[in-house]
């Protein structure tokens, strides 16, 4: 084995030399770094599990790096120039935009599976620039641009390598230069799959279409998609085609969250043992916190997670209320959750338009105030390459108690979105963030009816996801209180990009 720059541990190694061994078997030689063209036929399926702190992560990053260093190229689906029977290309995939942002913070060209399945179709004017970009073509001369603004897109794409991103920086907006968006119909070759856990069955059926070699990373002690009856894609795999990783790595000074995350597994542990356990280790380590209330200012950017959807409405309207939020308007740095495009058929194209650019079901948006023209909301996408965007908006704010949402904003169709203040476990799944509130008397009615999930107490999955979610702090809530805010509701934090894509206002799905 050609041993990667980084120290596997012996389970480790195990995992990459069997990925290692599928990608010999396609012509692509990891040891030796050498490639041969993909044949047809050739092709293959694997997953590397285990739970959090096991090292999915770093052993994916570092297969990405040793591919790279032998000479795959990795496409992100926002452009991909032309095709050589000789390339080899690998794409690092995730199923939300959040959870492709973790990926990307630790240095992995992550993309969204959709960015993935469906291609942009680009203006062929604009697409000189972007074969100019990739350096499969030289520069070239676009009425209306000078050189002063190639030169911004040259210096963007060199700095983030970002096509869409070096345009916007020359000044296009997303709309001059892309056209339009169509399913892949040709295979792929490389798929890294995070997050496998969220699959579905028929995202798993279109990923094993589009990609002949697949390596799927997933933690079996997550919750299952909803409709699945606690069955993930990895759990029907062949004998011998799931790789384990077994062994928990702890940072040099322990992880108190992972500690808490792995005791879940003890058959024996109760939901009183448990809470004793987290309120121990919150004495004596200030990255678990046991709080009697709700923190309203975190609530902002790290939702409270929840079990029950009943806990989350009034949580949500608790938040509003002691932020002052009128009751027939948001506030610019109110949280959303992206809950779909509400388009006919004949907008098809504006769907993906919106979905490639971020706003798919379960993505988290800030709203930053209305646009230019009724129903349309200015909003920040968390996660996204380039998160600033205009987009008619259909708000539904659920209320305690009642059977239709409040909608403060009503576009006749565009996307819609639930406030995001607080979510379902479910749905914080993949998504990670610095410091998170677990709900704790939910997991409480959990265990109290005694509901289990694959062999497994549901109130231990619930919170081994809520746990994990947590990257440096958690904060175990343990009353029905919420703190004052603070601070009030801001978008000073969101970063800007150098030019806001912006979809045109003639389009009914912008």
């Amino acid at each position: 084995m050609r041993v990667p720059a980084l120290t596997l541990s012996e389970d480790q190694a195990e995992a990459h030399d069997r990925v290692a061994d599928l990608l010999r078997g396609v012509g692509v030689d990891l040891d030796n770094a050498r490639l041969t063209p993909r044949a047809d036929g050739q092709g293959g399926l694997l997953a590397v599990t285990g739970k959090a702190g096991s090292g999915k992560t770093m052993l994916l990053a570092g297969l990405v790096t040793a591919l790279a260093e032998s000479g795959v190229q990795t496409i992100s689906g926002e452009y991909e120039g032309r095709r050589r029977k000789d390339r080899r290309t690998l794409a690092v995939l995730a199923p939300t935009n959040k959870a492709a942002s973790v990926l990307r913070q630790r240095g992995v060209p992550a993309t969204t599976i959709h960015r993935i399945i469906y291609t942009p179709v680009y203006d062929p004017e604009y697409e000189k620039i972007a074969a100019w970009l990739t350096g499969e073509g030289d520069r070239p001369e676009i009425e209306g641009l000078t050189d002063a603004a190639l030169d911004r897109a040259l210096a963007f794409y060199r700095t983030h390598s970002s096509v869409p991103g070096a345009l916007a920086a020359a000044g296009l907006k997303g709309s001059d230069f892309i056209k339009g968006w169509k399913r892949r119909e040709d295979p792929l070759d490389i798929g890294f799959v995070d997050e496998a856990s969220m699959l579905d069955d028929r995202q798993f059926e279109d990923l094993k279409e589009l990609f002949p070699t697949l390596v799927l990373f997933g933690d079996p002690a997550q919750l299952a998609p909803v409709n699945q009856s606690g069955q993930m894609v990895f759990d029907t795999l062949p004998e011998g085609r799931n790789i384990t990783l077994r062994r928990v790595h702890r940072q040099a000074d322990d992880n108190p969250i992972l500690d808490l995350a792995h005791a879940l597994g003890e058959s024996d542990l109760s939901f009183e043992d448990f809470e004793e356990m987290v309120e121990r280790i919150a004495a004596r380590d200030g990255r678990v916190v046991v709080s009697p209330r709700v923190d309203s200012d975190l609530m902002a950017r790290s939702p409270v997670l929840v079990w029950r959807n009943a806990t989350r409405i009034r949580l949500i309207h608790a938040f509003r209320r002691v932020h002052g939020a009128p009751e027939d308007a948001l506030l610019p740095g109110e949280p959303l959750i992206c809950d779909g495009i509400e388009l006919p058929l004949k907008h098809r194209n504006k769907r993906l338009d919106l979905e490639a650019r971020g706003l798919i079901k379960g993505a988290q948006v800030i709203y930053k105030g209305p646009g230019r023209r009724p129903g349309f909301s200015r909003l920040h996408v968390i996660g996204a390459p380039e998160p600033e965007l205009s987009a008619a908006s259909i708000v539904k704010i659920e209320l305690p108690e009642e059977e239709e949402p409040f909608i403060p904003y009503a576009a006749t169709m565009g996307a819609a979105f639930l406030h995001g203040a607080a979510v379902t476990i479910h749905k914080a799944q993949g998504s990670q963030w610095e410091a998170v509130q677990v709900f704790a008397p939910d997991l409480y009615a959990a265990a109290r009816m005694g509901r289990t999930e694959a062999g497994q107490p549901l109130w231990k999955r619930l919170a081994y996801v809520a746990i994990t979610r947590a990257e440096h702090r958690l904060i175990w809530v343990t009353r029905y209180r919420l703190a004052k805010p603070t601070t009030p509701l801001s978008t000073d934090d969101l970063l800007v990009p150098v030019a806001p894509l912006t979809l045109t206002s003639e389009d009914p799905g912008a």
